[in-house]
């Protein structure tokens, strides 16, 4: 016999060979029997119960001769160093979810998509001491060949699957139930036995790095099966839909846990979390858990001390709703401005916004969702934080995601369609990884667990009019894509080091007494008293300009100077433009931050949002109105400094930005009918929006 032969006869034989008989893998070894003998084979058989043979001779199949399996435990811990039967389940699950096809299917598309030259720097900085499919899947590529061998993964599961019941490490049952499993994917993907034969062939060539796709024929011409009709109404016949469905609910059940999904989200950027799907939350080795905590502390900033909480400052809603609202304007052909009164965005940023039409389908929490799961499992992993509260936060993300998309196929649909839209600079995409799961029947995504229960998510949603009013802050800070929570202690003492350098505010009363002298008056009362009487009498404007340029001064002089040259030159529009934008923004950060220093409760945040979005309406109509006085305001009350223009420049380039929503994650004024104006954006066409969105359709 042939000795690439020798794995799949295995793999085919009597699976069941000591059990009640599984019809299927009956078939399948009686079959193999007669491609043996085409290759010179003449082995000896293994042994089937008497209940499968009179079922083989009553198909006209047949039987194969007795045998038995003695070394099997030898073989499996020699061929795959399984001792145990936790170490074969792995593999096991592995090989149905993941397998050595992922990375040979993704590699072989790439390479498809590679010019020659490309192709050829690809083969040189492959090793193929590491990967000894690089010796031929290049040449495979540019010959033509199908680029299909699963049944590598697939058989090999069977194989393990009887080799378990044989060896002891997996009950009748159990063997039944992986050997359906691996039935069933190859009956999705193949359409005959010479098909399913050829792809075996290909997979075990990648595998060694030798070409033994001639070693067997690919056609019998006395395979009774051979014609791919015969092929589906056999296997139809064989695969008993009760045997079936209990292999479907046994396969999912490996797979039934919270933990499950979000492993399964965190293994596309880490795909080596698919060999512990057995048990996602045992325990990993010293090496791993330490990197885990490295990279939680120099990366997110996220540690020991903080508690596992800390993990939801990376649930962004608001993220999601501004994502939803920009693609489903865009699928409308509706787009904000491309160009401002302070400059127009990179001509990358408006090729990246354009791309959002083709999500407008698709819910966006995904996009934000992953990363969160991609944390959340390195949290795990770091053993770091309290084991119950990382829990409670996975099965919240299970059931959010459950409820946006109603099956794995809608899931992994949008994933690809936002991470196509929205790829991270300096970063690997994801879009090869995601369309392989979206395409392989055997990815761990098609068999989880899929019931939404009771509606809960990770951390609190804000409503759409409260997310306007942190939206205020602009450019100030960074976008607030999620309600403010108190931080942790780390944390908190850098928030207050901002407030107390920037504002001398030393506490929550403090605090709390300056927002409502800002929302009354702040520094445009300062302008109205101080500089604008200037306006009107420029004589006077020039003798005080000039009292204060003789002689040295204090630096609140010399700042007062600097404001009334800006009045006398207008810079910036100062004396023209409203300004209330800049004391606005400057609440709402104080606010935010407030409520982060635990200094402000949610109903008193809530009402200073309420106040400063009451403001923002009175004053202006719209968000450029807005930004122009922001802007204004920011730099007639500058202090002296050397950075100046460049300060001005950055919050320019950023207003631009927040404007134009480009790039998309800048700021979410594109996203947003600014306080009081007409609503004027699309609705989604889905239920992933922030509460008050009254456009929503359900």
């Amino acid at each position: 016999m042939c000795l690439s032969c020798r794995p799949l006869w295995r793999a085919l034989g009597c699976i069941r060979g000591c059990s009640k008989g599984n019809l299927l893998v009956d078939a399948l070894h009686a079959w193999w029997e007669q491609q043996l003998e085409l290759c010179g084979g003449g082995i000896g058989s293994h042994l089937l119960s008497a209940g499968a043979n009179e079922r083989l001779a009553r198909l006209g199949i047949a039987s194969p001769r007795e045998g038995c399996w003695p070394d099997a435990g030898q073989w499996l811990a020699q061929a795959w160093q399984i001792e145990s039967r936790d170490t074969l389940i792995d593999a096991m699950l592995w090989l149905a979810a993941q397998g050595e096809r992922q990375r040979w299917d993704i590699d072989a598309a790439e390479l498809k998509a590679m010019t020659v030259a490309r192709r050829r720097q690809w083969e040189q900085e492959t090793p193929v001491d590491d990967a000894p499919f690089a010796a031929l899947l290049p040449g495979w590529v540019a010959t033509g060949e199908p680029l299909e061998w699963a049944a590598w993964d697939w058989l090999r599961l069977a194989e393990l699957a009887w080799a378990g019941a044989c060896g002891g490490y997996l009950s009748d049952t159990e063997a039944d139930h992986f050997a359906a499993h691996a039935a069933e994917l190859l009956q999705i993907r193949y359409a005959g036995w010479s098909e399913m034969l050829s792809a075996y062939l290909r997979g075990f060539s990648l595998f060694n790095g030798v070409d033994c796709r001639a070693e067997c024929p690919g056609e019998a011409t006395e395979n009774p099966w051979r014609d791919a009709n015969t092929w589906q109404e056999r296997l139809v016949a064989l695969s008993e839909p009760a045997i079936r469905e209990a292999s479907r609910t046994a396969l999912r059940a490996y797979r039934s846990t919270p933990q499950h999904w979000l492993q399964a989200i965190a293994g596309i950027r880490e795909p080596e979390l698919m060999l512990r799907q057995r048990e996602p939350l045992a325990p990993v080795p010293e090496a791993r858990r330490m990197e885990a905590a490295r990279y939680l502390e120099d990366v997110l900033d996220m540690h020991a001390d903080e508690g596992a909480e800390v993990l939801a400052r990376y649930w962004l809603p608001a993220e999601a709703h501004h994502l939803n609202q920009m693609a489903a304007d865009a699928a409308h052909g509706i787009h904000v401005p491309s160009q401002t009164v302070f400059g127009r965005p990179s001509r990358e940023a408006l090729v990246q916004r354009g791309w959002l039409k083709q999500a407008g389908r698709h819910a966006a929490t995904i996009h934000m969702a992953e990363k969160f799961a991609f944390y959340w499992q390195t949290a795990m992993d770091s053993r770091l934080f309290d084991e119950g509260s990382l829990l409670t936060q996975g099965e919240a993300l299970k059931s959010c995601l459950c409820h946006f998309y109603a099956t794995p196929t809608r899931l992994l649909e949008a994933w690809l369609a936002w991470e196509r839209c929205l790829p991270e600079p300096e970063q690997a995409s994801l879009t090869s990884d995601i369309a392989w799961h979206l395409k392989d029947p055997g990815s761990v995504f098609h068999w989880l667990d899929w019931h939404p229960g009771e509606w809960r998510e990770p951390a609190e949603r804000p409503s759409l009019r409260h997310f306007t009013a942190m939206a205020l802050v602009g450019p100030l800070n960074s976008a607030a894509w999620s309600q403010p929570q108190p931080e942790s202690a780390r944390e908190r003492e850098a928030i207050r080091g901002w407030v107390e350098g920037h504002y001398q505010l030393l506490g929550a009363d403090e605090l709390r007494s300056f927002i409502d002298y800002m929302l009354e008056a702040g520094d445009r009362q300062e302008y109205q008293i101080n500089y604008a009487p200037y306006t009107l009498n420029r004589e006077r404007l020039d003798a005080e300009i000039a009292i204060l340029q003789t002689g040295e001064s204090e630096a609140e002089e010399r700042n007062h100077l600097l404001r009334l040259e800006r009045v006398r030159d207008n810079e910036d529009d100062c004396n023209e433009l409203d300004m209330a934008a800049w004391d606005i923004a400057q609440t709402v950060d104080l606010a935010i931050a407030g409520r982060e220093l635990g200094w402000l409760e949610p109903a008193q945040l809530a009402r200073i949002l309420e106040r400063a979005y009451a403001l923002a309406e009175k004053h202006y109509a719209g968000w450029q109105a807005y930004a122009e006085g922001m802007y204004a305001g920011f730099s007639f009350f500058m202090g002296e400094t050397d950075e100046r223009e460049s300060f001005l420049a950055g919050l320019r380039h950023a207003l631009v930005a927040w404007r134009c929503g480009a790039p998309v994650l800048a700021g979410a004024w594109a996203s947003l009918d600014f306080p009081g104006s007409k609503p004027r954006h699309f609705a989604p066409l889905h239920i992933d929006t922030l509460p008050g969105d009254r456009r929503t359709l359900h």
